[in-house]
């Protein structure tokens, strides 16, 4: 795992409520733009403490015309992921493991829940994400749901703030797909850079 990460070159800083708010530009953003093949999909992150069960931070990955992870008031950082507005751009599947591992690891797991929708859906939930702005702390599931709910309809998902509580309702949508990642590495070495904001949420 650790030379996964060396050969990816993903560099992880200590990002807090106060930091500026990364602004890449068009060019950074085109000069990455990753689009995957396969059918459009969202996938959302939940990561669960496992300690406690409590859910620490939702993220949405949104597979459209190009492949984002919507990652409101998160805290990761790589130099090769520009980042507008806590859109992360140019998620490749090493990318995106990347992410999955930056997250994980001795008191967290990562759910991954995939669903297949249309590209009408992909590409409004990639839209809406993009004009949804930077996110306060602690408003990572709240963005996250309004999303899905405005995609999937107020009946599938309704606006939460609690990280498992999005993940309960988003598992009884037909379609979605589960699975958990872990890791077990020790929270004061690899994953300095990783903050969960949302913590004094979880349940």
């Amino acid at each position: 795992m650790r030379l996964f990460l060396c050969l990816a070159a993903l560099v992880f800083a200590v990002a807090g409520c106060a930091t500026k708010q990364p602004y890449a530009s068009d060019a950074e953003i085109a000069k990455v733009a990753y689009v995957h093949p396969g059918p459009k999909s969202l996938t959302l992150y939940t990561m669960v403490n496992n300690r406690t069960g409590g859910g620490g931070h939702s993220a949405l990955l949104i597979n459209a015309s190009q492949r984002v992870i919507f990652d409101p008031a998160g805290s990761f950082y790589s130099e090769l992921v520009p980042e507008r507005n806590d859109v992360l751009f140019g998620i490749t599947p090493r990318l995106e493991k990347g992410y999955r591992s930056g997250h994980a690891r001795s008191t967290y797991h990562v759910v991954s829940q995939t669903l297949e929708v249309s590209p009408q859906q992909a590409e409004a939930a990639y839209r809406m994400a993009l004009g949804n702005g930077a996110v306060p702390g602690a408003y990572c599931a709240n963005a996250t749901s309004t999303i899905l709910g405005s995609i999937l309809g107020s009946d599938a998902v309704t606006t939460t703030f609690y990280p498992n509580k999005l993940s309960d309702q988003f598992a009884l949508v037909p379609g979605v797909v589960t699975e958990k990642y872990y890791e077990n590495d020790d929270d004061r070495t690899l994953k300095e850079g990783i903050v969960f904001v949302n913590e004094a949420l979880a349940e």
